[in-house]
This record gives C-alpha cells, sequence and structure tokens, in this order.
C-alpha cells in the first residue's frame, strides 16, 4: 500500500474521532495517538490533509454542533449545548460565539446572523476538495420509489438564508407532533444553487404525512413526491453540500446507463442528519427520478 493511501486513511480516522467525541480530549497529543504518529509529524500532517491547523479544525467542528444546536434545537440549554460540544462552560461557548460570529449564544438562538455563522464555519479549499466523496457506479441503486404524500415548505431565495425556513419548519413539526423519527424527511431540489440568481433559488422541505393536513400560518401546505422508477446514491457524511453527488448522477452515471431522467427534479431524504448524529454519520439518500 502507498504511503500516501496509509497516512489518508489515519487520517480519516482522527477526523472520524474529532466528530465523534466532541466532548472528550482532541488535544494534540490524544489525536496523535488515534493516528498513531508522533505529535511532530502528526501536527504538520493534519494541516497539509486538512488545509488549517488541528487547533482550528476542532474550534470549527465544535461552533459547527452547537450553532445548530442553538439554531434548531430549541429544546437545549445554551448550558446542555456548551458541555456536549466539549465547552467547559456556557461563559466559554458565549466568548467564542462573541469573537466569530458576533452574537452571543441566547442572540444567535433568537434571530442567527447567517452572514456571521457562514464567515465563522467556512472551510478550507482544501479541506472541501479532500472531504468530498468519490462515488462509483456500483453504489447507485435502482428502486420504484412509492407515491409520498407530504407536507412542505418552499423556501425561496438566497440559499444562505434557508436556515431561517428550516427553523420555521422544525417549528411547524414539533407543534404537529410529526418528528423525523415518524415522519419521514425530504428536499426537493427545483434549481442548481449554482446556475441560478439567489432570489430566485428554490427548495422545498418536506416531511412525508398520512393524515390531513391542518390549516396553518407557517405556510405548510401539501404536496406529492411521484412515485416511479429512480436512481439512488447514498452520501454518507456532511449533507451540506450533495452537489458532487448530483454532478456524478447527471454527468457519469445517467449518460451512461442509457435511461432518461423523468420530468421532476432531484429529491433527497435525510435518513440521519446532523446535529443528532456526528456530522461524518449523516446519511442522505439523492434520488434522480427515471423514465419508466
Amino acid at each position: 500500500m502507498r504511503m500516501e493511501t496509509v497516512y489518508r486513511r489515519r487520517m480519516a480516522r482522527v477526523i472520524r474521532h474529532i466528530h465523534q467525541h466532541l466532548d472528550g480530549d482532541l488535544s494534540l497529543e490524544a489525536l496523535a495517538a488515534v493516528a498513531a504518529f508522533s505529535t511532530f509529524h502528526f501536527h504538520r500532517q493534519f494541516t497539509a490533509h486538512v488545509g488549517m491547523t488541528l487547533n482550528r479544525y476542532v474550534q470549527r467542528i465544535r461552533l459547527k454542533r452547537a450553532a445548530h444546536w442553538l439554531a434548531f434545537r430549541p429544546g437545549l440549554s445554551v448550558t446542555q449545548v456548551a458541555l456536549e460540544c466539549g465547552y467547559g462552560s456556557p461563559e466559554a461557548l458565549a466568548r467564542l460565539f462573541r469573537q466569530t460570529i458576533g452574537q452571543s449564544p441566547s442572540a444567535f438562538r433568537k434571530v442567527p446572523d447567517w452572514a456571521g455563522w457562514r464567515r465563522a464555519l467556512a472551510a478550507s479549499t482544501k479541506e472541501n476538495a479532500d472531504m468530498v466523496p468519490a462515488f462509483t457506479k456500483d453504489q447507485v441503486r435502482l428502486i420504484d420509489f412509492p407515491p409520498t404524500r407530504v407536507a412542505f415548505l418552499r423556501h425561496q431565495g438566497d440559499p444562505a438564508l434557508i436556515g431561517d425556513s428550516i427553523r420555521r419548519f422544525i417549528g411547524w413539526r414539533r407543534a404537529n407532533r410529526l418528528p423525523p423519527a415518524i415522519s419521514a424527511t425530504f428536499n426537493i431540489f427545483h434549481d442548481d444553487p449554482d446556475s441560478v440568481a439567489p432570489d430566485a433559488y428554490r427548495l422545498d422541505i418536506c416531511a412525508a404525512i398520512t393524515g390531513p393536513l391542518a390549516p396553518n400560518a407557517v405556510g405548510v401546505v401539501e404536496g406529492v413526491i411521484p412515485g416511479g422508477p429512480c436512481a439512488v446514491l447514498r452520501q454518507v457524511g456532511s449533507g451540506d453540500d450533495l452537489r458532487a453527488a448530483a454532478r456524478f448522477l447527471y454527468r457519469q452515471w445517467l449518460p451512461a446507463s442509457g435511461r432518461e431522467a423523468r420530468g421532476f427534479p432531484l429529491f433527497a431524504q435525510r435518513l440521519s442528519f446532523f446535529p443528532d448524529v456526528a456530522e461524518d454519520q449523516a446519511v442522505t439518500d439523492l434520488f434522480l427520478p427515471l423514465m419508466g
């Protein structure tokens, strides 16, 4: 086995460990032991592999989980969020939030500053390049998707502000007792964010339903994801960006398959998602509807 492959596997093991132990010991010494490197070599190898220092990477991942819990999980107190994400106290979390996002955790929970969020969580180019999974044709499954009634909220506008729509939809789900555990979560991608102006971007946030949909002031309405044959590609890890998976299905798998796409957009089912699971354990299925 090539030494480069060995090093990449060791770094992947460390990154999995970080995501799964945010409340544990993530010191240089502890993570060097996970990688089976000396501390001297580990720090340099990690920076070269990820594109940022170990301390910055750990801080970024802890901050991302804390921000997600604050924005989308109102049942957790700020103290709970701080301790679960590896901060010694809520004061430590508050200091970091003010320094990096420009808001206190409580203020962020009430009205998130999404621009500050994006600046604080921005990944390096190197990290983005290394963390995108490589897909193969053997990972694509062909299924007959059943027609599925959904309640959906359409987000139209800048993709960077989709967090506001997610918060509204989570509130509606909670009020109607439709948690993801009993109601499958879908997204329908009407537009490619790289191909339309930000104010024209559209995405539907959906929850499967079986009963009647009550009138509501949130803007949630009823729709159907039509049944039919689909190609399905699973992405394990962060589901924030599915563009690589979409490109693989459209540009590589579809032309080689001899199949034709159907007149319904790509859609995804969120089988497990961050921050309820560690980011590297999130599972998303991306569906490409096909002609019969």
